[in-house]
């Protein structure tokens, strides 16, 4: 097991797959990283020297990663409601920010349905009785 910018990677794993686990870098930018220190696609963690894995870990430092990239969307986010922009209104109100339509879907930003206006007669009956004794 090998520790990287604070993420332990197993050592059966591939390196081009060890360095997805890591949060902020994708399989392209770990394709680029693997490319220019010249290691073998087939390699795994294990089979690293420390040597490699030094240089590995400087090389994925370069990137804002986990805590630092977490910080960067935060302030990104909080400059856009500052500013008063539409897509900062967006992310205030927990609306979807890019463009997409909010009558049917989006469920997942808005959160589970709330019946507003259909309520079955008992229920209503029900919800009256206690407010008249």
């Amino acid at each position: 097991m090998a520790r990287i910018a604070g993420v332990e990677l197993q050592g059966n794993w591939k390196v081009d797959y060890a360095l997805t686990r890591i949060k902020g870098i994708g399989w392209s930018l770990s394709k680029k990283i693997t490319d220019s220190l010249k290691f073998d696609q087939s390699k795994r963690i294990s089979e690293l020297s420390q040597d490699e894995l030094s240089k590995l870990a400087s090389k994925v430092e370069e990137q804002p990663i986990e805590g630092e990239l977490l910080r960067l969307v935060r302030a990104n986010v909080q400059r856009l409601k500052t500013i008063g922009s539409y897509r900062g209104l967006r992310h205030s109100r927990n609306l979807p920010v890019r463009g997409q339509k909010t009558r049917r879907n989006a469920r997942t930003k808005r959160g589970k349905r709330k019946t507003v206006g259909a309520f079955k007669k008992e229920t209503l009956a029900q919800s009256q009785s206690p407010k008249q004794e």
